[in-house]
């Protein structure tokens, strides 16, 4: 019975990895006689897997889709790539699904077996999401996870990282925790020959094993992870950092600033609080403009003489105004129509 169970497996992921296969080539790879293989199609239909044939030589069959869904087999890795695929969708990008995501993500790991559930369980509890970010770079799930594995493990972490402006350094890391913002993941994470904290883009990090040894997590730096890592990638990593006040709602602000530009706290119905950097005073103006708000700088006060001298320079840009018509060179008013 053992043996007949493990030749359906098999027979169910020869169906599920090609579209079609003659009976003689699922003989083949079974070692079995084409009547056995009959029979064992015939037995996965009565578990509900809608197994489809056609007789004939250019015949054979092909695995179809059915009003109910049967069970799939996945190899390790399809596992995984399946488990970050549920758990992004889970943080957001695509309304409506979250909660359907996590469900899915929980009935996986129930029939996942040992070796799989912890790596998808490092994913789920070394994860914190940020959202609101529209999008970006590709990571690849094997270093997702790696760097997870080394959170849940709390085991030294070596990789190479390559920085905004492409230069590669070589990192010791404590890693704590993964933070999300859609399809832009971060670590945050303890450096050990700069002895302080820093967060790392997770699509510039080249892990290079061996790892090790393993330490003793140190406190977090924040309560908040996902606010920590926001206002270090939007205000932290710049020279040039300013605080304005939106002449908006925080809801409405949310709108059209991610988490990756800057970190909004309300102030009342009608305004909120911006903290937010860039590495020149020129490009924090125009990103401040370009918000399509009101605003109040509150600090740095080289931010609001900057932007004075912006103004000054455009209206010298559309030259001066035209004088005024004196009252009594003003044209008639036009008559109505009848």
């Amino acid at each position: 019975m053992l043996e007949t169970s493990a030749r359906l497996l098999r027979l169910l992921s020869l169906l599920q990895a090609h579209r079609a296969w003659t009976g003689a080539d699922l003989a083949d790879r079974l070692g079995v006689t084409p009547r056995t293989v009959r029979r064992d199609v015939e037995r996965l239909r009565e578990l509900g897997y809608p197994v489809h044939s056609a007789p004939g030589t250019a015949g054979g069959y092909q695995l179809g889709a059915g009003a109910d869904l049967p069970p799939l087999l996945l190899d390790d890795e399809e596992a995984v790539a399946v488990a970050v695929g549920l758990r992004t969708a889970a943080v957001g990008g695509v309304e409506g699904i979250e909660e359907t995501s996590v469900r899915a993500l929980a009935k996986l790991e129930q029939v996942l077996p040992n070796r799989l559930r912890r790596r998808v369980s490092a994913l789920t509890t070394f994860t914190v999401p940020m959202l609101g970010a529209a999008g970006g770079p590709r990571v690849e799930a094997a270093v997702l996870t790696e760097l997870a594995n080394a959170c849940r493990d709390s085991e030294r972490l070596r990789f190479a990282y390559a920085a905004h402006d492409g230069t590669v350094s070589r990192r010791t890391v404590e890693p704590h925790r993964l933070v999300s913002a859609q399809r832009r993941w971060y670590l945050v994470a303890w450096d050990v020959d700069r002895a302080d904290w820093r967060t790392f883009r997770a699509d510039r990090i080249t892990p290079t094993p061996p790892h090790g040894p393993r330490f003793t997590p140190r406190p977090a730096p924040a309560d908040d992870l996902a606010a920590y890592v926001s206002q270090g990638v939007s205000t932290r990593a710049y020279a040039e950092r300013a605080t304005i006040v939106l002449h908006a709602p925080a809801e409405e602000a949310a709108q059209r600033i991610t988490p990756a530009d800057g970190v909004i706290e309300p102030l009342d119905d009608h305004r909120c609080l911006l903290r937010t950097g860039a590495h020149h005073l020129d490009v924090l103006v125009i990103h401040i403009v370009l918000m399509g708000f009101d605003f109040e700088v509150r600090e740095p006060p080289e931010l609001a003489g900057r932007i004075e001298e912006i103004r000054d320079r455009l209206s010298r840009a559309l030259g001066p105004a035209p004088p005024p018509s004196p009252a009594g060179n003003l044209p008639a008013p036009a008559r109505p129509a009848e």
